[in-house]
Order: C-alpha cells, then sequence, then structure tokens
C-alpha cells in the first residue's frame, strides 16, 4: 500500500540510525510521522545544548559561568513546552530537580575547556548536501578551528559515558558530520570530540579518510534500501532487544504483530 507521506527529504545521522537500526522504526518516524513523546533524557539534553548554543553565540570574552547560567531559565521557556509538560506529568518537584541537573552540567563544562580560548566557526551548525546521491543533513553541535588550523567537530552528549569497546558505533553519527563537512566545505575536520557534559570528560577520535568513505558507503547503501522498501509500502521490522528495549513505537508494533521481546 503506498504511504501517505513522502520520504524525508534528507538523511539526518540520526534517522539514518533509526533505519539501520529497524526499518519500521525509520518508518513509523520519518514517514508516518508518529511523534515520540518526550523523555527526561531528551528533555535533559535539550535544555543543556540550549544553553551551550546561546553560550557561544557570546563574544569569547563574553562567555563565562555566569552568562551560561543566565540562559538556563530561556531554554526551560524554549524546551519545556505544555505539550512537554503533560507527556512528562512535570510538577515543580521535577522542574527543580531539571533545573539543578543542568546547572550542574553547565558547571561540569566549566571545568572541562576555557570556553573564551575556543574558536568556534560554527554553532547549532546545519549543513545539507548530496552524499553518493543521499540527500543528507547534519546539525554540528560545534565546529571548532584549533589551534594547527585543522577543524574540529564539537558534540555535547549529557548521559553516560561510553563503553570504549564500541567507539565504531559510539563516533557514527559524528562521522557522517565529517563527511558532510568534508563535501560542503571542501575540508575533512581532522578530529571528533565528544564531550560527556555530564560526567567532565572528552573523548576524542581521528577522522581518517578510510572511515568517512565507509560513512559514505553506508549511507548510499542504506538510502538504497529505503527507496526500496518506500517503493514496496512497507518497511520490514527487525526486533531485537537492543532496537526495542527504548524504542517508544514497541505497543504499535505489537499491536501489529511484531514479536517484539
Amino acid at each position: 500500500m503506498p504511504f501517505a507521506n513522502a520520504l524525508p527529504a534528507a538523511l539526518s545521522p540520526s534517522r539514518l540510525q533509526d533505519f539501520q537500526s529497524c526499518p519500521r522504526r525509520f518508518q513509523h518516524g520519518s514517514i508516518d510521522r508518529i511523534p515520540q513523546p518526550a523523555t527526561y533524557a531528551t528533555v535533559k539534553g535539550n535544555l543543556a545544548h540550549y544553553v551551550f548554543e546561546q553560550l557561544f553565540k557570546l563574544p569569547p570574552e563574553q562567555r563565562t559561568h555566569v552568562a551560561a547560567t543566565k540562559f538556563i531559565p530561556d531554554a526551560e521557556i524554549k524546551v519545556l513546552t505544555d505539550t512537554v509538560r503533560n507527556e512528562l506529568q512535570l510538577s515543580d518537584v521535577e522542574l527543580t530537580k531539571r533545573r539543578d541537573e543542568v546547572a550542574a552540567i553547565v558547571a561540569t563544562y566549566f571545568q572541562m575547556e576555557d570556553p573564551t580560548t575556543v574558536s568556534c566557526e560554527g554553532v547549532e551548525l546545519r549543513i545539507t548536501d548530496t552524499i553518493e546521491g543521499v540527500p543528507m543533513l547534519g546539525i554540528l553541535d560545534r565546529l571548532d578551528r584549533c589551534d594547527d588550523g585543522s577543524l574540529m567537530i564539537v558534540d555535547y552528549k549529557t548521559g553516560s559515558l561510553p563503553n570504549r569497546n564500541y567507539d565504531t558505533q559510539t563516533f557514527a553519527n559524528a562521522e557522517i558530520y565529517a563527511a558532510l563537512c568534508e563535501t560542503n566545505l571542501g575540508e575533512r575536520p581532522r578530529v571528533i570530540r565528544l564531550m560527556y557534559v555530564a560526567k567532565g570528560k572528552s573523548i576524542d577520535r581521528e577522522v581518517t579518510a578510510p572511515v568517512v568513505l565507509a560513512r559514505r558507503r553506508s549511507a548510499a547503501s542504506a538510502w538504497q534500501r529505503i527507496e526500496k522498501y518506500y517503493a514496496d509500502g512497507e518497511f520490514p521490522a527487525q526486533p531485537s532487544v537492543n532496537s526495542c528495549r527504548f524504542c517508544s513505537y514497541k505497543d504499535l508494533c505489537r499491536s501489529n504483530g511484531v514479536a517484539v521481546p
């Protein structure tokens, strides 16, 4: 049966990750456009990202801890919409907890680096381009110019530190950003830095030509399958413990006869 909605105009790293995890999840989110409810994790991340975005829009000398904390109330107005508050059943106690968490994240960030010394070339930088025939979209938290003149992609993370045995998966999205930079800006970033701002630790990974090429080819292969499934009128479900654990479409899949673990 044909889909009511068109394919997304561009494939983002997160949408690509959804598809690679489970094509049906991609269908529900990107084609059926079934909204996913807010979670405490996503809200915390959005609040912190808003604060850092505003901080790096300031001139370097004004990027102080005091200035950053002043953006927290604005972040709440921007992120904690009535819909989000209702979905989370956000009480005054929970709101205070979220506010304290963000303030702690901001304080931890300032122990990690001095933003007044950062040469930032873009914040929440939106890059679109075609890679191997695939329309791609990436939104970079930050793109810095290092002391040696090279570019560095900076991605904020508000969750737990990852298992370093799975760096290939951990850096997958950011390496798509690197491919976009190479195509759109004509310059491949030298390094990716993931800043785990809730934990006070950064992990870096060098960007290499073979890895970027592999990401480009992986995206192209996925897009070919997406176009095929779209033409067929159905994206297959691939249930697994890992892919289903935090998926908000589990009940919908169960109602459609999918054996969700």
